[in-house]
């Protein structure tokens, strides 16, 4: 058996109540030799879980049950080396933690990693181990996928199994993991998704012409150039407005209701309960959703159904949707009032597509704009997680690592 000990969290990835030795896997399977990070949502049997909150993690009982996509990857082979921070309560997109600090993105030094997902990225960015676990509700894996310079994936919703695994918004969630190399981004696929594959070869692509808008304008150049070194392993690019007659802001806006009205459920009652000391922009989250009302969610609904109908009726098996994983580079850790909400609105406006369908979509390491990577993204027909894997290793070489 091969020697495997805690790296050295050069990052501050890692919660302060990491793991002391690794948890090893069977040793056996295709993950054999591979050692990964987990973030601190998924339940580990013995241990607790903070949620991103030390007030959580004082009052949790020790889990009893493992959750099942971690242990599919023990199962597989792979090994636990550490356990990652994240933001508090997931309610974040900026990977800054109030009690835990922000894990460092080394290779963005001084900016944001991107959140919620952030110690699993910036684990990765450090290269402290081969892969690692995060979770995507609003953007969480791809958001920090494109900050630190990784390959990332938000699965079709419900074929990666949750069970054991603290929720946010359940119509949301998902699980996705992050590596460093798309061969074995795609080799994780197998273990983790269920049977509910669609087949298929991208054969047709839309580029999401609203979508792009979103970004700055050397983000957008930089795509833009990526795409076109790489018109020979995809299909020519057709653009399309993917709102419609809609806009992107209604959307994002429909999603933060729906979100903020499933918080009301999953977590609010503990947070009234139990009055933790939460940090400031997360404090400001739950006051909203606890005030959420049914009429607001209910035409939150209406918006999502029109979402649903106008999306799925693009993302036929065989075509491929693309638009930027984020609208920027990782903001500065110190940015201003007025550049975060020019990061968060513009950045929901492109994670609430697949939020909205339950799509999937990869983020891919694409390009360096002003010394920062920034990420190129696809998202899949229903089920077409596998052909958005074998689509990452195809442009691999086209990518920045």
């Amino acid at each position: 058996m091969t020697d495997v000990k805690i790296p050295e969290d050069r990052a501050g990835a890692f919660v302060p109540h990491n793991i002391t030795e690794p948890i090893r896997g069977s040793g056996q399977g295709p993950l054999a030799g591979k050692t990964f990070a987990v973030k601190d949502l998924y339940h580990i049997a013995g241990r607790k879980v903070s949620n991103g909150n030390p007030d959580y993690y004082d009052w949790v009982e020790p889990k009893t049950k493992t959750s099942v996509a971690v242990q599919q990857l023990l199962d597989a082979g792979a090994d636990i080396v550490g356990i990652t921070v994240c933001d508090e309560f997931f309610y974040s997109l900026s990977g800054d933690n109030a009690h835990y600090g922000a894990p460092r993105n080394l290779r963005a030094p001084g900016r944001m990693p991107g959140g919620s997902s952030s110690g699993s990225a910036a684990a990765m960015g450090a290269e402290m181990c081969d892969f690692s676990l995060g979770s995507d509700t609003g953007g969480s894996v791809r958001v920090p996928a494109s900050f630190c310079g990784l390959y990332g994936i938000r699965p079709t919703h419900g074929r990666v199994d949750l069970s054991n695994a603290h929720p946010m918004a359940p119509s949301f969630d998902t699980a996705g993991w992050f590596t460093n190399d798309a061969k074995l981004f795609r080799d994780i696929g197998p273990v983790l998704l269920d049977g509910n594959t669609t087949a298929g070869t991208p054969e047709r692509m839309l580029v999401l012409t609203d979508a792009f808008d979103r970004a700055t304008p050397d983000v957008k150049q930089a795509l833009e150039s990526v795409l076109a070194a790489a018109a020979d392993v995809l299909p020519t690019g057709e653009p399309v407005a993917v709102a419609g007659e809609d806009t992107l802001d209604v959307w994002w806006d429909a999603f933060r209701v729906i979100q903020a009205s499933e918080v009301k459920q999953t977590n609010v009652p503990w947070v009234e309960e139990h009055q933790p000391n939460l940090g400031p922009g997360i404090r400001d989250r739950f006051a909203m959703a606890a005030a959420i009302t049914a009429e607001e969610t209910e035409a939150a609904n209406a918006v999502r159904d029109r979402v649903r109908k106008r999306v799925l009726a693009l993302a036929a098996p065989g075509t491929i949707l693309c638009l930027p994983s984020a609208p920027v580079i990782a903001p500065p850790l110190d940015a201003g009032a007025e550049d975060l909400e020019f990061f968060r609105s513009n950045t929901m406006a492109l994670t609430c597509i697949s939020g909205h369908t339950g799509l999937p979509q990869i983020a891919i390491p694409a390009a360096n704009v002003n010394g920062c990577p920034i990420g190129l993204s696809f998202i899949g027909w229903p089920g077409g997680d596998e052909a958005l894997l074998e689509l990452a290793v195809a442009l691999q070489s086209f990518c920045i690592r």
